[in-house]
């Protein structure tokens, strides 16, 4: 099947990003407060790859007309309802960006960037003019640009391919065991940073990830030329995420590093 040629194709980028330093590096609330601001872009990244394919796949009008395969349309619309419209560690409906932003203020992570750039697009400014603007981390804000980039294009296979293979599923079993740990040290400050990462994985991994595929499988059909799209662009999203670990470590030595006096 062509969908199992693409993973094989990705296979080794993949492991190297599960193998990232950065997921082990993160043993101090100062580094997840770090891990956190830079974090947030690409749960909100996911969420615009999300959205686009919805106004892709489905009908979004008004004046609603079918539109589309309705397998597509029933395996986007899942991946909404359970990203846009979950429930918090009370029971409470939000969305996995909500409960981010949440554990980041728990946490004592700076949020100004983040929602200053969410109320810049609230306000109408365009969404590459208002990253810049943002004050987000330099790795963060090429993450970002590389996937307006696509979802710009319009291409559905294409936004789906850097949605399904550029998951949070990719974050590893050892970060969870090392957040839980720090969860122990500091309960008050990162219990919510568990939660959406126990919540996030365990939907992301088990029911999402599988109607991802499906749908790219759907997309690409019988396509050369979409499949061959599909692998180049899902394995350029794996290297941005590789990019955007990096850049983590980065931004904290940056802050750390010793200023000359003059």
């Amino acid at each position: 099947m062509q969908i199992q040629h693409l993973t094989k194709q990705i296979q080794s980028t993949r492991q190297e990003l599960i193998d990232h330093p950065a997921f082990g590096w993160v043993n101090t609330l100062e580094k997840a407060q770090v891990f956190m601001e830079t974090h947030v872009w690409a749960v909100w990244d996911f969420m615009v790859l999300l959205k686009a394919l919805q106004r892709e796949l489905t009908c979004v009008n008004t004046y609603w007309v079918p539109k589309g395969d309705p397998e597509i349309r029933r395996l986007i619309n899942e991946i909404v309802h359970g990203e846009e419209s979950d429930v918090d560690e009370d029971g409470v409906a939000t969305s996995h960006f909500e409960l981010y932003v949440r554990a980041m203020e728990e946490a004592g992570a700076n949020t100004a960037p983040i929602l200053s750039f969410i109320e810049a697009l609230k306000s109408g400014q365009l969404p590459f003019e208002a990253l810049d603007e943002s004050g987000a981390p330099e790795g963060a804000k090429a993450f970002v640009r590389q996937t307006l980039e696509v979802v710009e294009g319009g291409n559905a296979h294409e936004i789906a391919a850097v949605f399904t293979f550029g998951r949070e599923d990719l974050i590893p079993d050892m970060f969870m065991e090392i957040v839980g740990n720090l969860k122990k040290q500091f309960p008050d400050e990162l219990g919510l940073f568990a939660y959406y990462l126990e919540r996030h994985i365990e939907v992301d991994g088990d029911l999402h990830g599988h109607l991802a595929e499906r749908m790219v499988e759907l997309l690409c059909g019988d396509s050369v030329a979409k499949w061959e799209t599909a692998a180049e662009l899902s394995e350029k999203a794996l290297r941005a995420r590789i990019d955007l670990w990096t850049a983590v470590m980065q931004e904290f030595d940056a802050r750390h590093s010793s200023t000359p006096t003059v």
